[in-house]
C-alpha cells in the first residue's frame, strides 16, 4: 500500500513539474518563433502536457533511486549509536547555519552584479549548503555526544539482551537452541527471517525422509521458541542477492546490529570476515565439556566393541567417546577406568583409558 502511494505521490510531482517546464519552454522560446495563431494555440496546449508525460514517465525511475538511496541512509543510520546520531543532527544543523552566513557574508557582492549574479549566487549558495551539511554530520557522527550519566550494570546487561540474535536453519534443525535459551544463555529477541522459514519449509516438504522429518522437527522447534521467548519473523529481503540465504543473514545481521546464531561453519568464517559477530553453538558445546586429564579416573559404561580387537567403548553424558584398553569383554559392564591421553579431533574430543586393576573380572 505505502508503495503504492509512493508511486502516485512521485508521478502527480513529476506530472505537474513536467508539465510547468513544458510551458515556461513555450513561453520564453517557442512562442518567440511562431507566428501562427493556430499553431501558438496547439503548442500552448501540447506542449504542457508533453512535459507533464514525460514526468510522469521518468518517476518510476527516479523513485527507484530514491528508494535505494533511502535504504542506504537507513542502514548507515542503524550502525550509529544515539550519540552518534545526535552529534550528527548538529553537525548538520551548524553546517547550514555556516553557509547561510557565508552567503550573506561573502556572495552578497556577487548577488548586486545584476540578475546573472543572481542566478550564480544562489547556485553557489544550494552547492556549499549542501558541503557544509554534508561535512557538519560526518564530523559531528565521529565527535559522538556522550550520555549524560555512565550506564549502570543492569543498564548494560539490558543492551546486551537487546540485541537481536538471527538465528539459521542449522540453529533450528538441529534443536538444542530449545535447552540454551530455557537455560538462560541466551537473551534477548530472536530474529527469524521470512528467507529462512521458506528454506526450512522447502526441506520439510522434500521428497528425501530424511530431510522431511528434519524440516518438520525444525517447525516443532519453531513453535516451541516462540512459546518461551520473543520470537521475531522479519520480511527484510535482498532480491540482488539472489538465492544465497547465507549473504541475506549476514546483511540483515549488519543492518539490525545483531549477532548470527548458526551452527554452519562456512557461515560462521564469512560473517568473521565481515565483522558480524556470530554465537556458534558447536563452539559453545565444545567450550563447556569438562576438562579431563591424564591420570584421572572416572566411572563408566562400556556399550559395544572398539576398532581394535582388545579395546572397549563407552561415552561419557555428554556423548565423548571413550577408548578402553582390554575392555573388549567387559561390555554390558559398567567399571572404573583411568584415562591415559586425550585427542582433539576434528569431529570432536576422544579419551583413551585403561582399565583400573581393581575393576577387572576374570583372568587376563
Amino acid at each position: 500500500m505505502s508503495t503504492t502511494i509512493l508511486r502516485m505521490i512521485f508521478a502527480a510531482v513529476f506530472a505537474i513539474t513536467g508539465f510547468l517546464l513544458g510551458r515556461e519552454l513555450f513561453t520564453h522560446l517557442i512562442s518567440l518563433h511562431v507566428a501562427n495563431q493556430l499553431w501558438l494555440i496547439a503548442l500552448t496546449l501540447v506542449v504542457p502536457v508533453l512535459g507533464a508525460v514525460a514526468g510522469v514517465v521518468l518517476a518510476p525511475l527516479a523513485q527507484a533511486v530514491f528508494e535505494s538511496e533511502l535504504n542506504q541512509v537507513e542502514g548507515m543510520i542503524d550502525h550509529l549509536t544515539p550519540g552518534q546520531l545526535v552529534g550528527g543532527v548538529i553537525g548538520l544543523l551548524v553546517g547550514l547555519v555556516v553557509a547561510f552566513l557565508i552567503k550573506n557574508v561573502v556572495l552578497e557582492f556577487v548577488g548586486n552584479a545584476g540578475q546573472a549574479g543572481g542566478y550564480v549566487a544562489n547556485v553557489f549558495y544550494i552547492l556549499l549548503s549542501i558541503f557544509a551539511a554534508y561535512l557538519g554530520a560526518r564530523v559531528g557522527a565521529k565527535q559522538s555526544i556522550p550520555s549524560m550519566h555512565a550506564p549502570s550494570e543492569s543498564e548494560r546487561s539490558q543492551e546486551m539482551a537487546a540485541v537481536p540474535k538471527i538465528i539459521d536453519t542449522s540453529v533450528i534443525v538441529d534443536g538444542r537452541i530449545l535447552e540454551i535459551v530455557e537455560s538462560g544463555f541466551l537473551e534477548g529477541p530472536l530474529v527469524l527471517p521470512r528467507f529462512v522459514l521458506r528454506e526450512l519449509q522447502l526441506i520439510a516438504d522434500s521428497l528425501d525422509a530424511m530431510k522431511r522429518t528434519r524440516g518438520r522437527r525444525g517447525l516443532d522447534i519453531l513453535t516451541k521458541l516462540q512459546e518461551m521467548t520473543t520470537l521475531e519473523i522479519t520480511e527484510r529481503d535482498y532480491d540482488d542477492a539472489g538465492g544465497a540465504v547465507d549473504a541475506k543473514l549476514v546483511r540483515l545481521a549488519r543492518e539490525r546490529g545483531g549477532k548470527l546464531v548458526t551452527n554452519d561453519y562456512n557461515l560462521n568464517r564469512v560473517a568473521n570476515v565481515e565483522g558480524v559477530q556470530v554465537l556458534n553453538i558447536n563452539e559453545l558445546a565444545g567450550a563447556v565439556k569438562p576438562v579431563v586429564l591424564p591420570g584421572e579416573e572416572m566411572h563408566v559404561a562400556i556399550v559395544r566393541d572398539g576398532k581394535e580387537a582388545h579395546q572397549g567403548v563407552g561415552y561419557l553424558d555428554d556423548g565423548t567417546m571413550i577408548i578402553v584398553e582390554n575392555a573388549r569383554r567387559l561390555v554390558g559392564e559398567e567399571i572404573d577406568v583411568q584415562v591415559t591421553s586425550v585427542l582433539q579431533t576434528v569431529a570432536g574430543r576422544m579419551i583413551f583409558a585403561k582399565v583400573k586393576r581393581t575393576s577387572q573380572v576374570g583372568g587376563p
